[in-house]
């Protein structure tokens, strides 16, 4: 049984889900370290203030780290810490729960959209 605290317990986690891109740019860097022009490039068309205010918030809330490589060029790369990492389970729970009830989900939303 789930504690009645859990809405509240995960609310901001949701919160922060809910940002346009963010799942997105959180699935990315599942896969790894990426550097800001490769994220930009996967997640078209982003903006590059949007992608940089997305993972400023991921930064500041202790998902993902920025390491600053200077140089010529100078470049940054972005990738999960190990509070990020541990949300791959998550992610993987969702995908397996798409996978079996999606279908259903999507087939829902088609038929409520031409009733209205």
């Amino acid at each position: 049984m789930i504690d009645r605290s859990c809405p509240g317990v995960v609310e901001p986690i949701l919160e922060l889900l809910d940002g346009k891109w963010t799942l997105l740019l959180l699935f990315e860097l599942l896969n790894g370290t990426k550097r800001f022009g490769e994220l930009r490039r996967r997640l078209q068309p982003i903006s590059p203030k949007t992608l940089t205010d997305r993972l400023r918030l991921l930064e500041e809330k202790g998902l993902v780290t920025r390491t600053l490589y200077p140089g010529v060029p100078l470049h940054v790369e972005y990738e999960f810490t190990e509070s990020g990492k541990a949300l791959q389970p998550i992610f993987e729970a969702m995908w397996n729960w798409a996978q079996e009830h999606g279908a259903y989900l999507k087939k829902n939303t088609n038929d409520s959209s031409h009733g209205a």
